[in-house]
Order: structure tokens, then C-alpha cells, then sequence
């Protein structure tokens, strides 16, 4: 009997241990959240402080395209030039 309530006890003082570790990493994470949460707010009035001093530069003007040096050539001249050369197609 003395047995069984030594083992009552330990499981108790178990659960109640597991109970107060519980709540402490529950503060631990909520605290850690609000430095987050902080961080972020700080971080993003410095941000928006800064766009607004300094606006954006303007995007570059799109590149135009260039014309191909040389003779254009098609599919078929490619074709025949291989076929010169000894190439199976």
C-alpha cells in the first residue's frame, strides 16, 4: 500500500512539474512574439519613413531590340548547308 501511494505521489508531483513548465514556455513563446511583433512595427515605420524621403527610382526604358547583323538565313538554308557538309537530316 505504501508502495502504491509513493508511486501516486510521484506521478503527481510529475503532472505538476510538466504543469509549471507548460506555463513557463507558454510566457517564454508570448514574449519572444511581442519582440517579434515590435521589431517588425519599428522596422517598418523606418521603412516607409525612408520611401517616403526617397522615392523609388523610375523603371529603366525598355531595351530596344536589334536587327541581326548579317544575312538572315532560313530553315531550308540552314538545311541545305548541312546537307553540304555531309550531314543526314
Amino acid at each position: 500500500m505504501a508502495d502504491k501511494s509513493k508511486y501516486e505521489a510521484n506521478a503527481q508531483f510529475a503532472k505538476l512539474q510538466r504543469a509549471q513548465d507548460a506555463k513557463k514556455a507558454a510566457s517564454e513563446y508570448e514574449t519572444e512574439a511581442a519582440a517579434v511583433r515590435a521589431k517588425t512595427e519599428r522596422l517598418k515605420a523606418l521603412r516607409l519613413a525612408r520611401d517616403a524621403a526617397a522615392p523609388p527610382p523610375k523603371p529603366a526604358a525598355p531595351k530596344r531590340k536589334t536587327k541581326k547583323k548579317g544575312k538572315e538565313s532560313s530553315l531550308s538554308d540552314w538545311l541545305d548547308g548541312q546537307a553540304k557538309e555531309g550531314r543526314n537530316g
